[in-house]
């Protein structure tokens, strides 16, 4: 190793003008959020639990201390959601945390292991309110480097079938992988809702005009997750969800929240069900016999010369949802129940400095 490559061991990766700006970015955030009476929170980073979604991984660790019989396993936290919510069921009211979040198996141009999250709860509201408010964060967000985007709201479906000319809610899964044209995927493991997302990372998004953003509402009702699931007007469930495109870029993921208990139970097991599943497959390809599974920084790519989440930042990072990304504005409705699941007209909505 060089003198000069051993000299720049030390120094900071990230620029000075981008820490600066994301100064500016955080606290126009607070000010955002106080002009509008949303009180910021702090909730723990550690947990006795990780998250059950089979799509995000958790980072565990062992804490040496007394632990008084509980377990000595401890997971960083992947979302500040369930502390909020249980400040929520508590009666708190609106209130938001800007914290940092982990993720395992996450690194990329798109992707760091370790990143910012906002994350805001509303109460009363719908999720099309909340798209209004999601949209003017980015607009103040993108002021501070003089920029601009207008907004056009469209149904998950009404995308595919204008720009693919294909029925994403009808279509079968020749359907969807003709579609993808010359895009060759290796289609050994993929579902149905695979294809759909690999359509929109590699066929829609790269359309997305610049300098619009676009709300993508209304999604399939096997991409729920832990929104609420209605009827459309032509008999097919949709889950109330929602995510905001700026250009290619996904930065917001919106969820009018479940407020079932016992449905949001059936859906943990569901989840825990398809990691248990992944396990057996692993083990299987390995030749085991049988087998017992607004994101800030983003945002701040939109500007030239940012072509990277780590610019600036080396743990910043972009979330991937299967093949798609997203900076998560996640919108929550939580609905009077007994349990601290839900409490009633309650709206979230994350929004993912990924960095």
């Amino acid at each position: 190793m060089s003198a000069a490559t051993a000299d720049a061991g030390w120094r900071p990766s990230a620029g000075f003008e981008a820490l600066r700006l994301r100064a500016r970015l955080n606290a126009s955030v607070r000010a955002f959020f106080a002009e509008r009476g949303a009180t910021e929170v702090e909730t723990p980073v550690l947990s006795r639990a990780g998250n059950t979604d089979p799509n995000i991984a958790s980072f565990a660790l062992e804490f040496s201390g007394r632990t008084d019989g509980a377990p000595r396993t401890r997971w960083l936290r992947t979302s500040p959601e369930f502390p909020l919510k249980r400040l929520l069921a508590a009666g708190f009211g609106d209130c938001y945390e800007l914290g940092r979040v982990f993720r395992d198996g996450e690194a990329g141009g798109r992707h760091n292991p370790e990143f910012t999250m906002l994350e805001w709860y509303r109460l009363g509201w719908d999720h099309r309110r909340l798209i209004g408010e999601t949209a003017a964060l980015v607009r103040a967000a993108l002021a501070l480097v003089g920029r601009e985007a207008s907004l056009r709201e469209v149904a998950y479906r009404d995308l595919y079938r204008e720009r693919l000319g294909l029925d994403p809610f009808t279509a079968d899964e020749a359907q969807l992988r003709a579609a993808l044209g010359d895009v060759v995927i290796d289609p050994d493991g993929l579902n149905r809702d695979d294809w759909l997302d690999l359509l929109m990372t590699h066929r829609l998004q790269p359309q997305f005009g610049r300098d619009e953003m676009l709300a993508v509402r209304d999604y399939p009702a096997s991409q729920c997750a832990l929104a609420r699931v209605r009827e459309d007007g032509d008999g097919f469930a949709v889950a109330e969800r929602f995510e905001l495109y700026l250009g290619s870029l996904e930065l917001a993921n919106g969820y009018h929240e479940l407020a079932d208990a016992a449905e949001q139970g059936a859906r943990f097991d569901r989840d825990r069900g398809v990691r248990a599943a992944r396990r057996r497959v692993a083990a299987a390809r390995r030749g085991l016999a049988g087998g017992a599974r607004v994101r800030f920084s983003r945002l701040r790519r939109r500007r030239p010369g940012h072509g990277s989440v780590a610019d600036g930042d080396a743990r910043y990072r972009a979330h991937r949802r299967r093949a798609g990304v997203r900076l998560h504005a996640r919108l929550t409705a939580v609905n009077a129940a007994p349990a601290w699941i839900g409490r009633v007209g309650v709206f979230r909505c994350k929004f993912t400095v990924r960095g």
